[in-house]
This record gives C-alpha cells, sequence and structure tokens, in this order.
C-alpha cells in the first residue's frame, strides 16, 4: 500500500508554530500549487493547500522559511472524521508534511507583490 503525496508550491503566509494541550508543536501551513494545465480562458488556476505540519518539521520551517519560499512536499493523506449527529458525520482530508525540501527563498520585491494577487500564482 502507498499513501504518499507530493507537492511543489510556495508558502502564502510565514508559518507560525502553535502548541496544543498536549505539548506538541505544531504549524498549519498553506502551499500555492498551480495546476499544470491552463483553464477555458487560457489561464493556470491555483490550488491553495493546507498541510500540517508536526514537531521538529514545524520548527524547522517557521525559522527559516518565509512568506514566497519555494518547497517541495513530501507527505501522506489522512482522513479525519467530525461526528455531526449521530446519523450524519463529515470526513475531511488533512495533507501531513513528512519531508520539505528549500528550493528558493523569496525575492522580497517581486514576491509581496505577487502575493496580494492571487491570480498571479
Amino acid at each position: 500500500m502507498l499513501n504518499q503525496i507530493v507537492l511543489i508550491g510556495r508558502l502564502v503566509q510565514d508559518p507560525e508554530i502553535k502548541i496544543i494541550d498536549s505539548g506538541k508543536k505544531v504549524s498549519e501551513i498553506t502551499l500555492a500549487v498551480r495546476r499544470g494545465f491552463k483553464n477555458m480562458e487560457g489561464n493556470y488556476d491555483t490550488d491553495f493547500i493546507r498541510v500540517t505540519l508536526w514537531e521538529g518539521l514545524a520548527e524547522t520551517v517557521t525559522s527559516y522559511m518565509t512568506k514566497g519560499t519555494l518547497v517541495a512536499m513530501i507527505g501522506r493523506a489522512q482522513i479525519r472524521r467530525y461526528d455531526i449527529t449521530e446519523e450524519r458525520y463529515l470526513n475531511i482530508v488533512e495533507i501531513v508534511a513528512e519531508r520539505i525540501t528549500y528550493l528558493s527563498s523569496p525575492n522580497r520585491k517581486d514576491q509581496e507583490s505577487r502575493f496580494d494577487d492571487e491570480s498571479s500564482f
């Protein structure tokens, strides 16, 4: 069996670390990942994908990466179930990072203007 996801994209905002009740460190980042094909208007769409980082990986990303950094992420998908009522529930697909590779640093002047307009990803 294989459960592996590979994403290459840019951080949409500076990562922040949080400490949950159990004392573990977690960070949730959003990656802007451009699709590999053009839409009907001839433009590339971008998906904004939330990724969860735990412990050491969360610390590293928070310490060394900022908005606009291009990264490659290897991780897995997992299902989180939320019970709404006895008969109804909601399954959420969560992406959990297992490894992040730093591909480039953002050029501050170029990246800040690009990230203000989400259509330019």
